[in-house]
């Protein structure tokens, strides 16, 4: 074994860290990153709302003209083209009941339509579609079938996003328009897959503004506002789809039909995407729409119950209960008489207490009025009531709670 000296070892360690640095230069070991100030870099927090990604590919190029389609078709049959990649195929399973061993039986569930609102996988869609579902399939318009995700949904607007995973897809979305200047008589065009058959498009025109329609949800009743009427045929399984104008934006969510018969007659019925746009942040950012509420068991009057009771008023929403120590007993608002409660069908209603015939500005002659008048208050919020009390009119101020918190209020 050969033995060094102690200068020649300092000499060979000094040399193999010559050579050791050199290297590591070489290699971009100790290369200056872009923006290396030498200090922590500071990653700006995600913002506070929710911003979609949309697809860059927005537009809507006229199909060509082989000189045997008319102008109108040449339009339908671009959006048609332009659009299509963007609406997915909504189906879902269920738990139709349980084997002696007390394992769950699927069974098949609803179907219905929905788009793609953001290139990350959010889907819009109706929470009537998904309901109740334990599975959720997201068939896109490849024939790719994905498993999807609740992310959020909203009762109240029978609105509901999912999330599904694109991969490495470049998916085309539907891009947002508005409808606060629809027009009765515009063209609407509607892309879904009506009874599971395939995907379809139906054309027709704006036949009604600003209708006002009762939808249940888990054994509650809502009243949905503003809704688009259109005579665009839109039959099961087009729910949740979107409903376009000529320029291919999404005026609105294609959401159920009134007929008697369970078929198309020519009258269906859309949220305005004005409504979306206010409730699609919520929902990917909380699960749930934060809206305002009073801790208060509202009825709305009727002349039956106006007579019986010998009201002041015609119009109005009385007062059942208020929940203790809630905000509407805190700002002064008072409920009826428990101890003399009467029946209306399955309602228990208390007589006596204050009638509500305005909030923040906006009369309340009917519950719809009073869930319009705080469509758009947050937690917090504070409102000013118009009620009256033995026959005279009085004011106060509410500070809102979480709607979504509300108790039942005996």
């Amino acid at each position: 074994m050969r033995l060094y000296s102690r200068g020649q070892l300092i000499l060979i360690a000094s040399a193999t860290a010559l050579v050791v640095a050199l290297l590591a230069v070489g290699l971009g070991v100790f290369r200056d990153r872009p923006g290396d100030t030498g200090s922590v870099q500071t990653i700006a927090e995600p913002p506070d709302t929710f911003e979609l990604s949309t697809s860059p590919r927005s537009g809507v190029l006229l199909a060509t003209d082989n000189g045997q389609y008319s102008a109108d078709e040449l339009e339908t049959m671009s959006l048609f083209e332009a659009r299509n990649d963007g609406v997915v195929n909504i189906s879902t399973q269920r738990i139709g009941g349980y084997t002696w061993f007390l394992e769950p039986v699927p069974q098949e569930g609803s179907s219905g339509s929905g788009s793609i609102i953001d290139s990350r996988g959010y889907v819009l869609t109706n929470n009537h579609v998904i309901e109740g579902a334990t599975t959720i399939n997201i068939t896109l318009a490849d024939g790719t079938t994905l498993e999807g995700q609740v992310v959020g949904v909203d009762e109240e607007t029978d609105l509901a996003v999912l999330q599904f995973d694109p991969g490495d897809r470049e998916l085309s979305t539907i891009p947002m328009g508005n409808s606060s200047s629809l027009r009765v008589g515009q063209k609407v065009l509607a892309i879904g897959n009506p009874f599971a058959i395939g995907r379809t498009l139906t054309t027709g025109v704006i036949s009604g503004l600003g209708r006002s329609l009762s939808t249940s949800s888990n054994n509650r009743t809502y009243i949905i506002n503003g809704l688009i009427q259109t005579d665009a045929s839109i039959n099961p399984g087009n729910s949740g789809g979107p409903l376009l104008d000529s320029s291919g934006n999404m005026i609105g969510i294609n959401t159920m039909i009134y007929s008697q018969s369970g078929g198309s007659i020519g009258i269906g019925f859309a949220v305005p995407v004005d409504t979306a746009r206010r409730v699609v942040p919520d929902l990917i950012q909380y699960g749930a729409v934060r809206r305002g509420g009073i801790q208060l068991d509202p009825v709305q009057l009727w002349p039956q119950l106006v007579r019986y009771a010998r009201l002041s008023v015609d119009e109005g929403v009385l007062v059942s209960a208020v929940q203790e120590g809630g905000n509407a007993e805190a700002a002064g608002l008072r409920g009826g008489d428990l101890s003399d409660p009467i029946r209306a069908g399955n309602d228990v209603i208390y007589l006596g207490g204050d009638i509500i015939i305005e909030v923040n500005g906006t009369p309340t002659a009917t519950l719809s009025h009073l869930w319009e008048a705080l469509e758009d208050t947050r937690p917090g919020d504070q409102v000013s009531v118009v009620y009256i009390r033995n026959g005279r009119q009085r004011e106060t101020t509410v500070t809102l709670v979480d709607r979504a918190e509300l108790s039942k209020a005996q």
